[in-house]
């Protein structure tokens, strides 16, 4: 009998090992570096070598078009204006849309043969169209990078193209310049979704049509996926960020220096579904209304407030949501003069005893101190009512 529970015993020991051995490794990745994000909180989920210094081929287009959208947004360019191919942009080698010197194309038509076909010739144009030189748009590149905290990351031209070891950035860095695109333009996934689209091009010698056929293939092969960008050169191997939604939970997987194309793009799903099967996605949708405060020292004795946005909380855990608390804290000594968009309170979240996270509350309104004249005002009103 002694033996037998022996033998139960060494069975569970073994079992347990097993199954510490599969939690701690959760997941293998064949490339040297990989990052997967969830989007809208920023959470890393997963990390290897993910600060590493690597050359990103066409991944460096996100950038281009994270820069082209923000010129659209500020109202500098137009989708439907047109950008004309100058005799450098058509020079560009790789992957491209076979644009001519002089022909003109339309911003949004070459949105789509960046982000789907990786036109290095269509990234330079834009380039070249948005800040009067190539040059000029790459300190812009360098700039927002900087800005967006990319530590990892040095751009020398807008498209990949190049074999310079001046030119890099990391797993992580394509992880924070995909979410910035993704998240602030969400418009780029009516482009990164196309399979296939055919423009047609207008020189002087007529006009003929050109097939795009997106270069990501998960488009294809994995469910949800809603773009972005591959990449590859003899010096970076094999790259792709890849996005993916599904449930209401957006996912961000890149993959770096990947071996060959079917290793990245099993790499990228393979992280995809890993953080699908973990991730649950909490959203208030639904906050405490909000009524004027009471302020003193003010014209007005009340100030309207708002939310300064909607709360988000991504678990790993599985934990239950119908639990997580909610409860207002207001700033102490409200006194005037507020101004509009002034942190007033705070809504604190709380699950299980613990803070998960908080949302501000702030001033919907301006409202000035008040004078002598003011107060005489308010008492006359007083003694009228």
């Amino acid at each position: 009998m002694k033996k037998w529970i022996a033998w139960i015993l060494l069975l569970v020991m073994t079992a347990l090992c097993c199954l510490n051995v599969y939690a701690e490794e959760e997941i293998e990745i064949s490339s040297p570096s990989a990052v997967l994000m969830e989007a809208s909180t920023g959470t890393i989920l997963y990390e290897k070598d993910a600060d590493t210094q690597r050359h990103p081929a066409s991944v460096t287009k996100i950038m281009t078009l994270l820069l082209i959208f923000e010129a659209l947004e500020e109202g500098k360019i137009s989708m439907e204006e047109e950008a004309v191919t100058s005799a450098y942009a058509k020079s560009m080698g790789g992957s491209q849309v076979f644009l001519e010197e002089g022909e003109r194309q339309t911003v949004e038509t070459l949105i789509k043969c960046i982000v789907i076909a990786s036109g290095n010739d269509a990234a330079v144009t834009m380039a070249e169209h948005i800040s009067g030189t190539e040059e000029a748009f790459v300190n812009q590149m360098n700039e927002k990078a900087k800005e967006l905290g990319m530590e990892n990351t040095h751009f020398v031209d807008c498209c990949g193209l190049t074999d310079s070891v001046e030119h890099y950035t990391s797993a992580r860095d394509v992880a924070i310049m995909t979410r910035e695109l993704t998240v602030k333009y969400p418009k780029i996934f009516e482009y990164s979704g196309i399979w296939m689209e055919n423009i047609t091009h207008v020189t002087r010698n007529g006009s003929s049509e050109f097939g795009l056929t997106n270069t990501n293939k998960l488009l294809r092969s994995f469910e949800g996926c809603t773009g972005l960008k591959t990449g590859s050169t003899s010096m970076a191997k094999f790259c792709l960020s890849a996005t993916a939604t599904r449930n209401g939970i957006d996912l961000i997987s890149v993959i770096m220096a990947g071996p060959d194309s079917k290793t990245r793009f099993n790499d990228a799903a393979s992280l995809l579904t890993y953080g699908f099967g973990i991730c649950s996605l909490y959203q208030d949708e639904d906050p405490p209304k909000l009524s004027e405060v009471e302020i003193e020292k003010g014209i007005k004795n009340t100030i309207s407030c708002r939310y300064d946005g909607t709360f988000s909380y991504l678990s790993t855990k599985k934990e239950n949501f119908t639990e997580i608390e909610k409860q207002i804290q207001w700033e102490e000594n409200l006194e005037a003069p507020i101004e509009a968009g002034e942190q007033i309170g705070t809504l604190i979240y709380s699950l299980n005893g613990q803070e998960i996270g908080r949302v501000g509350i702030v001033a919907g309104e301006s409202v000035k101190r008040a004078e002598f004249f003011d107060y005489l005002k308010k008492a006359a009103q007083g003694w009228l009512l």
